[in-house]
């Protein structure tokens, strides 16, 4: 008989499955969940997702029923990734006084990064309705027991006034049209939590990402300790430009830098499409995105209560092209 919720033993934080949803049984059952009326279950453990299970993958819909099953039976919890986000919003009409149709607008760009999605539900219209519905009843951030998630980044600062705001971590369906304006506090929570942290590039410079998407900043780390150049900063797959890597910051980007605390819980993010052999990137911070689509690992960490996180709980499943 599984634990009931509140008397989990142990859990298994995973990252960004982006429609892997076969390799996401096999790394169940590697970590001992077992398929048991409707949905995977483990006896003492509850698996934690970090969002973005929809986009890029060739079985979104199979990955988002997998999920939603495990949460609803109680045996998972999930985020909000910001490809969730992007649905909501790809999907979300503006109130007709604004000249834009959709919260996210529907150009080429965005086209392509939920074309795969689309595609794979335009024979389920109503299962699409269902799993945007239940998008907007997933949390931006969890505090669990001993631990933090969220998909991008923790800010404390934002979070709190979020919770004092809104009682929960729960998202507001009032705030998707809101977070058009990237200045408004929708805008800012939705970009932070979700997309992270980042600063402008130099004028006139750009870094074209894996994705062929052209860039002009870059995504930062929001524990780095005593950083003094865009080097020490910079967390992404994309690598700067050498000539700026080793750029000083100026005062004005240090000071907007974040500073999560050695001292602090451990905290679990996706996003970041990292590769390598999966470990912490400090003592109490993990990033669990390993690049699972494009033939990565699909990691978790098995998180027991430490509060120095070890390169010895992450287990993984190598994607292989039938993913």
């Amino acid at each position: 008989m599984a634990a009931t919720p509140g008397d989990w033993q142990g859990y298994d934080i995973i990252g960004d499955v982006h429609g892997c949803a076969n390799t996401l049984e096999k790394l169940l059952q590697k970590m001992g969940y077992e398929h048991v009326a409707g949905a995977y279950r483990h006896p003492r453990r509850q698996a934690v997702f970090l969002g973005d299970v929809v986009d890029r993958g060739p079985h979104i819909r199979e990955a988002l029923h997998l999920v939603k099953n495990m949460v609803d039976c109680g045996s998972a919890v999930c985020v909000l990734g910001n490809h969730e986000f992007n649905a909501i919003c790809y999907t979300t009409p503006v109130p007709q006084d604004r000249d834009q149709g959709y919260v996210r607008a529907h150009n080429s760009r965005h086209n392509r990064l939920i074309a795969e999605t689309l595609e794979q539900f335009a024979c389920y219209p109503e299962e699409w309705r269902m799993f945007l519905q239940w998008f907007k009843t997933l949390p931006l951030f969890l505090e669990m027991p001993g631990f933090r998630v969220v998909h991008a980044c923790w800010d404390q600062g934002l979070i709190d006034e979020y919770k004092a705001r809104y009682g929960s971590s729960q998202l507001r369906e009032e705030l998707i049209v809101e977070s058009m304006d990237p200045h408004s506090f929708a805008g800012r929570v939705f970009d932070r939590l979700t997309r992270g942290t980042g600063i402008s590039l130099p004028r006139g410079t750009t870094i074209t990402g894996r994705d062929g998407y052209v860039r002009e900043s870059f995504r930062t780390k929001f524990w780095a300790h005593n950083p003094r150049t865009y080097r020490d900063v910079v967390f992404q797959p994309d690598p700067l430009p050498e000539d700026i890597a080793d750029k000083p910051l100026s005062v004005w980007e240090n000071e907007q830098l974040l500073r999560y605390g050695a001292q602090e819980l451990p905290v679990f993010v996706g996003h970041y499409w990292l590769q390598g052999s999966p470990r912490p990137l400090r003592g109490n911070v993990a990033c669990l995105d390993y690049s699972a689509v494009k033939f990565g690992r699909l990691v978790a960490y098995r998180f027991d209560g430490e509060s120095k996180l070890s390169t010895d709980k992450f287990v993984w499943v190598y994607v292989d092209p039938e993913h």
